[in-house]
């Protein structure tokens, strides 16, 4: 089946930050940018972090299986290894989650392993996987 990618445009308080943070900590390669944008390919969607110091930062939680997430936040679902190895990369980069990697609805439809984290300008992102595949948009 071909998934359509999507495209995401995002505030960023510094490009630098951006780049340090996205090309270098996630490792998504870098595309067309100019002095007030950047392209990234996150695992094969477009993201754009633009130049916006006075929209970025975090925002607004909602409650969620005992934690409080961030409304506002994108991210991936992963295979189980490769969400395993970027929590490992994380952890070990020192990164301050705002959510740590856990299993989120254990032994429920959903069961799923998730983490957040803010970029330098606050914008949340989750990174999660699934054991099953099936339950992704399980009730």
């Amino acid at each position: 089946m071909d998934i359509p990618r999507f495209h995401l445009a995002f505030p960023v308080r510094d490009l630098g930050e951006a780049r340090a943070f996205y090309g270098g900590l996630l490792g998504c390669p870098e595309g067309r940018s100019s002095d007030a944008w950047v392209d990234f390919d996150f695992h094969g969607h477009q993201i754009v972090a633009h130049l916006a110091p006075g929209e970025a930062g975090r925002g607004s939680t909602s409650p969620v299986d005992g934690h409080d997430v961030p409304v506002r936040h994108f991210g991936l679902l992963m295979d189980l290894p490769a969400w395993e190895a970027l929590a490992a990369r994380l952890k070990a980069a020192g990164t301050d989650f705002v959510i740590e990697p856990h299993i989120r609805f254990a032994g429920e439809p959903g069961e799923q392993a998730t983490m957040f984290l803010l970029d330098p300008s606050g914008n949340a992102l989750e990174f999660k996987a699934f054991a099953d595949d099936a339950m992704v948009f399980a009730r």
